[in-house]
């Protein structure tokens, strides 16, 4: 059966008051809700500017026109729209089900973010079959947005996301979104991230870590299995063993920060015993992500 959302029912209002914040350029051609740079007809008043033949004698200011002489236009700042596009990892290491659902959350969040602020939103996720990618804009899709991500299927690529996470983004977008737990090789990110910048000046990398991952419980005697390849291992977990993984984990994530930060990509960490609301209002807030 399916449900609307994953969320409490009161949380768009929670976060209502916020918006995705970014100095990036507009990259949308329709009317939004944030000033731009470029002037308009909005009744944001920028300054003056002489007159010059062919401009709107509409604009002209009489009251400058009194005190000088000569003819001045009002120039009012335009507002444009924000195109933001979220791309979520589904490969098969984003099925651990608290990484899943957290996955989720943030996506529906960041989303509402956009379209209660009459911005345009786009989504897509890599999947086996295929799933139509979610294009919309304004506050009344919100709900069809939730129900959308909310239903998502279980993670199940068996390929590589960083070889098909260019195929799944948007061109020319403000804000583009990566969702991803950010396990596959070093060479496969750095691949992936070379490209990204050509689809959107302002990219953050949303990383999902699971509490197993961050800090493993087990000992004793295990097989480990590959949720992607199947592949098995047999091992004999020890703290020397723990020691090690955990500083190849470090190391891969340290690599992973070095490239993100080569190709002008923002990165944020969260785990899955955050709370959203922690991540939302505080880590988000605090990384100047939105205000």
């Amino acid at each position: 059966m399916k449900k609307d959302s994953i969320l409490p029912e009161d949380w768009s209002s929670k976060i209502g008051r916020l918006q995705i914040s970014t100095k990036s350029k507009l990259r949308g051609q329709h009317k939004g809700s944030h000033r731009s740079m470029r002037f308009g007809s909005s009744l944001d008043f920028s300054d003056f500017r002489e007159y010059h033949p062919g401009d709107d004698v509409r604009q002209i200011d009489w009251n400058v026109f009194a005190r000088t002489n000569k003819y001045f236009i009002k120039r009012f700042l335009d507002e444009q729209e924000m195109r933001v596009h979220i791309l979520l990892d589904s490969t098969k290491s984003m099925q651990e089900e608290k990484k899943w659902l957290l996955a989720k959350q943030l996506t529906i969040s960041l989303g509402h973010l956009v379209l209660g602020r009459d911005d345009r939103l786009s989504f897509a996720t890599p999947t086996e079959e295929k799933l139509a990618p979610f294009r919309r804009k304004g506050a009344v899709y919100r709900k069809a947005f939730s129900s959308y991500i909310t239903n998502l299927s279980e993670p199940n690529m068996n390929t590589s996301f960083t070889n098909h996470a260019a195929q799944y983004s948007a061109k020319d977008c403000t804000v583009l979104f990566i969702i991803t737990d950010g396990l596959e090789p070093i060479a496969d990110w750095e691949r992936c991230l070379r490209s990204m910048p050509r689809f959107s000046q302002d990219i953050r990398l949303i990383i999902i870590q699971s509490s197993d991952e961050v800090a493993p419980q087990f000992s004793g005697d295990l097989q480990l299995v590959d949720c992607e390849t199947n592949d098995r291992l047999n091992v004999t977990v020890s703290s020397r063993i723990v020691e090690d993984y955990e500083k190849k984990r470090h190391q891969h994530f340290q690599e992973l920060d070095i490239l993100c930060r080569r190709f002008g990509i923002h990165t944020l960490k969260v785990e899955t015993r955050d709370d959203i609301s922690h991540i939302l209002f505080h880590q988000m807030i605090r990384s100047n992500w939105i205000n």
